[in-house]
């Protein structure tokens, strides 16, 4: 399936029941994560002739039929990004054309159709400005933005679906520390592993996901907020989080990121890091990291600090790498390294920096 269709149309119906204003500025003054949704959505459907359908509507409940093949068969593919409001009102998109790209190379792997870009940013954009009221300002708040594609053909089938749907809503979220940013502990699964070579690891896929569920159980009974997972080949090098890449910092001053090997998704966030961290004359490296290197790192002093980053956290300071017999740590605080980075991106999004780079996007 290709990305040469042409940009889609998108209708308006607006809703005539939206959430009482006060009861938003209830959910807005403590939003949470993922558990408020706005007043609309956007949604489009793809058929073989092609895609059509497409608006902006109500927020309300899909009708899924029993038999509709995503339920079977796992094909569905998602994107996450976040619109900030400024302290002169304004709303901006971090890189929208970035995952827009990668949601089109997650649906090739995925045997979905792949969205225009330029209809994947004007989806958002038609849901942010519909709902900017619920755009929270103040602090780390943002509205996350979630697109997502599924086969929705009611057919039981081993095959690619022939009837697909793509849907944006938006949920408002707090900053992801509530008591401030502190470094978390950290799993190391030996028993399961995220993805495999010619699998799916490179593309953003709910089944990435779920595989990864009983590995962060298995973390948070061992006292662990987050699960990192090796290779599946050697069981050696080190790949991501469940749901957050790594990063590492030397004594040398030096950042170390593990290459992209196609088992590893490729995160606009990480990417993001890469540029900000030259910008200010660190050397960054991609390389593949073992296991063993990121112990005997920690334990020596080589590795001085050691973040993961995502959409959601934005840059997350790690502290102890447990696993069945052991334990490493870099300490109980946020390094400067990582702190640096963090602040830097966040300036970049909340507009308190310049953008050299041209990677906002304004809405309202």
């Amino acid at each position: 399936m290709t990305a040469t269709a042409p940009a889609l149309e998108f209708s308006t119906t607006y809703s005539s029941n939206p959430v009482p204003a006060q009861r938003r500025a209830e959910i807005l003054a403590d939003p949470g994560f993922g558990t408020a949704f706005t007043d609309h959505m956007v949604t489009a459907i793809w058929t073989p002739d092609g895609w059509h359908d497409a608006g902006l509507r109500p927020y309300a409940p899909l009708s899924i039929d029993p038999a509709t093949a995503v339920i079977h068969y796992g094909q569905s593919v998602f994107e996450g990004l976040k619109a900030y409001r400024r302290d002169d009102e304004s709303i901006w998109l971090f890189r929208p054309e970035a995952n827009a790209t990668r949601m089109q190379r997650s649906a090739e792997r995925m045997a979905l159709p792949q969205l225009p870009a330029e209809s994947f940013i004007e989806a958002i954009e038609l849901l942010v400005r519909a709902d900017a009221a619920w755009v929270p300002a103040g602090g780390e708040t943002s509205l996350y933005v979630r697109p997502f594609m599924f086969a929705s053909e009611v057919f039981l089938g081993v095959r690619p679906a022939q009837h697909v749907t793509f849907c944006v809503i938006a949920s408002p979220a707090g900053a992801y520390f509530a008591s401030g940013v502190k470094p978390v502990d950290i799993w190391l699964s030996s028993e399961y592993t995220r993805a495999a070579p010619g699998g799916t690891g490179a593309a953003k896929c709910a089944g990435n996901y779920a595989a990864s569920l009983v590995a962060q159980q298995e973390a948070i009974e061992h006292g662990c907020g987050q699960v990192c997972f090796l290779d599946a080949v050697e069981r050696r090098w080190v790949e991501e989080l469940g749901g957050m890449n790594l990063y590492f910092v030397r004594a040398d001053g030096s950042i170390v990121t593990p290459e992209l090997t196609g088992t590893i998704l490729e995160g606009v966030t990480r990417d993001s890091i890469m540029t900000l961290a030259g910008d200010r004359g660190y050397k960054v490296e991609e390389r593949r990291v073992s296991i063993d290197e990121w112990r005997s790192g920690v334990e020596s002093g080589e590795i001085t600090e050691v973040f993961a980053c995502g959409t959601a956290a934005v840059v997350t300071p790690l502290g102890k790498l447990k696993w069945d017999g052991g334990e490493v740590g870099t300490g109980a605080e946020t390094g400067p390294v990582t702190q640096e980075i963090r602040s830097a991106l966040l300036d970049v999004q909340y507009g308190r920096a310049g953008d050299p780079h041209g990677w906002m996007r304004r809405v309202v």
